[in-house]
């Protein structure tokens, strides 16, 4: 064998040693970040089931935003504000007690419900592959809708829950709107089965019409319900 190849084949057999082969089951930084805090949300459902509460499967926070039309107002990131975060049954139900129904909410505002450590932002990591489902309600009626959909969150019962990033209410002047933000707007399976699923969930009858629009087709248009992609 020539020099020259017999110090590759060296540097080939060197490489494949346990200690520079890379196993296939070593997780990457993303999937180490997921098990780090899917190792935190055990530890803090350990917590509470100690102290006798129910915990919930993930905390949750709760955002506000209100801007005054006809104004110039902040940046929408800087117009978030958070109200409160819940991790079990009972300080769900202390928060929701208090929270005023979207009857008696101001247009504009919208209320922002997900999951603890995602930003309802369409720049956030946790969003910015993904897009949301969206259901217009007239007035009279969202309150219902509203309130199923946040206890459809709270129960963790969507299919696909994990690709699930957190529930939206829009109060306009003529008309309420709801979505659903997931976080990846390319697995055409998982869209669609979530549409069914909010479907089934909140008895949608159907006259209602579902429409979906991925985040960053909302930062093209700088729209959040406008131009929508799909529709069912």
């Amino acid at each position: 064998m020539e020099p020259a190849v017999e110090r590759k084949a060296a540097e080939q057999e060197d490489l494949l040693r346990p200690e520079h082969a890379r196993s296939e089951d070593t997780p990457a930084p993303a999937v180490e970040e997921e098990d780090e805090a899917e190792a935190e949300e055990n530890e803090r459902r350990n917590r509470e089931l100690k102290a006798g509460l129910h915990p919930l499967r993930r905390k949750l926070v709760l955002w506000f935003t209100r801007r005054t039309p006809g104004t110039r107002s902040q940046s929408y990131e800087d117009n978030i504000r958070k109200i409160v975060d819940f991790s079990t049954v009972e300080s769900f139900w202390v928060c929701y007690c208090h929270l005023s129904r979207p009857s008696a909410l101001p247009s504009p505002t919208d209320l922002h419900l997900f999951k603890d450590g995602i930003r309802p932002l369409w720049e956030d990591p946790a969003n910015r592959n993904g897009g949301k489902w969206i259901i217009r309600f007239k007035k009279a009626v969202s309150g219902r809708f509203w309130e199923d959909l946040v206890l459809v969150l709270v129960g963790d019962q969507l299919d696909y829950s994990d690709d699930v990033c957190g529930v939206v209410l829009s109060c306009r002047f003529n008309e309420d709107i709801l979505s659903v933000w997931n976080r990846n707007a390319s697995d055409h399976q998982a869209v669609m089965t979530l549409r069914d699923s909010i479907k089934r969930h909140l008895k949608l009858p159907h006259t209602y019409l579902m429409e979906y629009k991925p985040h960053d087709a909302s930062l093209r248009d700088n729209s959040s319900y406008r131009n929508t992609w799909l529709r069912g």
